[in-house]
């Protein structure tokens, strides 16, 4: 496969992308080298769906196999929330501070910090030929937000077996065991 089209505009997760993917077999375009593409909506009620969705839109359109990603956090205390709403759980506070402290009062509140986040990668190479690839690492939410690095709920989550949240982290260390990790390495051996 010479080409292979990353369905995003998110420039953190493209640039994730670009870090974990290794061949140089293959050239990965992503949104940002095409004009004014409106990204299909995530109706789904799994990460699986929803990178389903982005995944077929994007092979169908330009007409190239195509990959995209579904990813989430989820908290026990929330029941398992955000999951596939993390991003809209983000914008319904006023700042990620303010939903940071929201999780951590409820993670408090039941005295269970556990969590985890989830990838699911959907690859596209026809119309009718879709591979999903899974990836999650289990961790705790951190009581209090810490680190600069990373986006999202880096900020507080802490991976199993770590002491640093992955905004503490450097990307390095952040992409050798992110969910992301664990997806896009079960792609790139199915791929190569």
């Amino acid at each position: 496969m010479k080409e292979l089209l990353f369905f995003s505009h998110n420039q953190k997760k493209i640039e994730e992308i670009n870090k974990i993917f290794t061949s140089n077999i293959t050239k990965i375009h992503n949104l940002n080298s095409f004009k004014n593409i409106q990204e299909p909506k995530e109706t789904g009620e799994t990460f699986s769906a929803n990178a389903k969705i982005k995944s077929s839109y994007g092979q169908k359109k330009f007409n190239m196999p195509c990959f995209a990603d579904d990813s989430g956090f989820c908290v026990e205390a929330l029941n398992d929330k955000p999951g596939v709403q993390s991003k809209r759980f983000l914008e319904k506070f006023s700042s990620d501070s303010d939903a940071f402290d929201y999780i951590i009062t409820n993670v408090r509140k039941k005295n269970n910090d556990k969590a985890f986040f989830v990838t699911a990668i959907s690859l596209t190479l026809n119309t009718n030929h879709h591979i999903i690839f899974l990836g999650r690492i289990d961790g705790k939410v951190s009581l209090e937000p810490l680190g600069e690095n990373g986006f999202g709920y880096d900020p507080i989550f802490i991976p199993v077996n770590y002491k640093k949240t992955f905004a503490e982290m450097g990307s390095k260390q952040k992409n050798k065991i992110s969910h992301r990790m664990i997806a896009v390495t079960k792609l790139q051996s199915f791929l190569f």
